[in-house]
């Protein structure tokens, strides 16, 4: 049985910051998912798995309205799923038991980290690095909360110019305490090894590319692309940190395929 059991939508960069950290300490990540317009076929539970029709008809009474990300969508929760999940989002983590729910990315990330501390020190290796990783955490967080509201509406065709500016202004706040945190050409955000703020950066920054997915919506709303072609002249450290990330052979087999596609349509 894996230590820990991920259910969620894929592909995921925040699902990775998962995965990434147990490649580094050993720690078995079982995944469940699919992609975001099937997760309307499965049942959300410990036990997640797609349903076939006559299920959906005799589990009608677990229905419930889905919000973030698949808003009005009919989705099939089960009570022991929102006892452990309380907010009922995912990617949604277990313990082996599936008694206990972990939510939020971060904090799914933080749980590899303590399962396999044994094995590599991703949380830092004292109090202060550990209070220095969860300082870059919860800036992500910031964020991650604008990037999101941003990628979702370019989804769904709602983006606006006071989206645009917010996530813009996020994205240059994020990428400049990030440029600041590498100089003078630092190889990691803290301490002299790779941490769980590394981590987070990468698959943070890999979900924002998913920009370059949508420049025809932003060039008929007259919007320019916030990771456009300058972007990493202006914050070449974190870039450069970036780029050697996502070739580490612990981030690779997860951001490699995922950052070519995209870079693909950048270039297109």
């Amino acid at each position: 049985m894996a230590d820990l059991r991920i259910f969620s939508y894929l592909p995921n960069p925040r699902v990775w910051k998962a995965t990434i950290a147990a490649r580094f300490c050993g720690v078995d990540v079982e995944v469940r998912g699919a992609p975001a317009r099937e997760l309307k076929g499965w049942l959300w539970d410990f036990d997640a798995r797609p349903l076939v029709e006559e299920e959906r008809q005799s589990l009608s009474s677990l229905a419930r309205t889905g919000r973030v990300g698949l808003t009005g969508a009919q989705l099939f929760k089960t009570d022991a799923f929102l006892a452990a999940q309380p907010f009922g989002n995912v990617p949604a983590a277990f313990g082996p038991a599936g008694k206990v729910g972990i939510f939020e990315s971060n904090s799914i990330m933080r749980a590899v980290a303590r399962l396999g501390e044994a094995t590599y020190q991703l949380y830092g290796r004292d109090a202060y690095e550990a209070s220095r990783i969860d300082g870059f955490l919860d800036v992500s967080l910031v964020f991650a909360r604008d990037a999101q509201i941003y990628l979702l509406a370019l989804s769904a065709g709602t983006v606006d110019a006071t989206i645009h500016a917010r996530a813009k202004e996020a994205f240059a706040i994020y990428a400049s305490g990030i440029e600041q945190a590498l100089s003078p050409r630092r190889d990691a955000l803290v301490g002299h090894g790779i941490t769980l703020a590394d981590i987070c950066f990468a698959a943070e920054l890999a979900l924002f590319m998913n920009e370059h997915a949508r420049v025809e919506q932003l060039n008929r709303l007259s919007l320019g692309k916030i990771m456009h072609a300058g972007v990493r002249s202006e914050y070449p450290l974190a870039f450069a940190h970036f780029d050697r990330l996502v070739a580490h052979e612990h981030f690779r087999p997860d951001l490699g395929p995922y950052v070519e596609k995209l870079l693909s349509r950048a270039a297109a």
